[in-house]
């Protein structure tokens, strides 16, 4: 997929009931499927598929760390299981048992949380987790998936339940843009190339995403061209846009609202270091905790905007054309 996309023409989302919504509907699809809760199940519409089949719900109440162990107990008899709650408590509470219970014995755990990141706004550092990704990453066996809006939302529940193994889906709380439509195609370990571009390469997930776009568009009204990769799989990652990216623009900018450590910005180094090196700057939570506040101010004061964006990739040209003077 590769087309100017006006957001301010496009409609808001919720990845939670996009989430709630899709598992509702593959619960009709694959008796199989089962699901786990965790005291949040209004929040994160999974009581859409309890109200539907109840014997195949269950919601064991504010006991994060028994909710991975039951889902894994379920896997173990051949269902496939997903456990939800907000990912400060999963995995923020139950490493351990996620570790050993689902991604040792490679079971076919789908883990999906919600409320990740800064953009949890009010509920304040405790409860706005920035370090899942790098945590879910390391974890041999286990695929990270962070989708960008509604719709990607919606298909990739169905992905990753075709998919044997355990999974972590990470979500956030506030609505944003709806990129997508149905028609789009995604996949493990893919990427979506959303604008072409030769200048420089912005490399974003979740909900980063728009604020890539809205940023290409600015430096596009200025005559730099860049491409926008949705890179909405970080375990597996998709080595060869990357890649290619490098080799094409020589100037990579990674955006996510993460700790700048371990996410998004460290899996595309780890493939350009050892590929093809380029110029980069990581775009992300500079390894501090947040803070109370509305996520639109959070995401400002930590610098994950738009414009943001664009003065990183500007700054990054300054010194492409350095180089390439020299």
């Amino acid at each position: 997929m590769s087309s100017s996309i006006d957001l301010k023409a496009k409609a808001m989302g919720d990845m939670r009931t996009g989430y709630g919504e899709a598992l509702a509907e593959l619960g009709g699809i694959n008796k199989s499927v089962v699901v786990v809760g965790a005291d949040t199940t209004q929040s994160l519409k999974t009581s859409l598929f309890g109200n539907r089949f109840p014997e195949r719900f269950f919601n064991i109440g504010i006991a994060e760390s028994n909710a991975v162990s039951i889902a894994a107990g379920l896997a173990l008899a051949g269902k496939i299981a997903f456990v939800s709650t907000y990912a400060a408590f999963i995995p923020g509470k139950c490493v351990d048992q996620i570790r050993n219970a689902i991604a040792y014995p490679n079971l076919n755990v789908k883990i999906v949380a919600s409320h990740a990141g800064i953009s949890v706004g009010p509920d304040g550092a405790s409860h706005q987790q920035i370090e899942d990704i790098a945590i879910m990453r390391a974890i041999p066996n286990m695929h990270v998936i962070v989708p960008a809006d509604e719709m990607a939302t919606r298909r990739l529940v169905h992905v990753i339940a075709e998919h044997y193994g355990p999974f972590y889906m990470r979500l956030a709380r506030p609505k944003s843009p709806i990129i997508y439509d149905s028609s789009i195609g995604f996949d493990v370990g893919s990427s979506i190339t959303l604008r072409d571009g030769n200048d420089a390469t912005i490399i974003a997930c979740g909900i980063m995403v728009p604020e890539a776009l809205y940023a290409a568009d600015i430096l596009a009204n200025e005559g730099i061209k860049c491409r926008v990769i949705d890179m909405y799989s970080i375990k597996p990652i998709d080595t060869d846009a990357i890649i290619n990216a490098a080799k094409d623009t020589y100037a990579i900018v990674t955006v996510e609202e993460h700790n700048i450590l371990g996410g998004l910005g460290s899996a595309v180094a780890e493939v350009i270091v050892e590929n093809y090196p380029c110029l980069m700057k990581r775009i992300g939570v500079m390894d501090v905790f947040g803070e109370s506040g509305e996520h639109e101010e959070l995401l400002a004061k930590y610098g994950l905007t738009a414009r943001n964006i664009v003065d990183a990739v500007k700054d990054l040209l300054k010194k492409k054309g350095v180089y390439n003077n020299k």
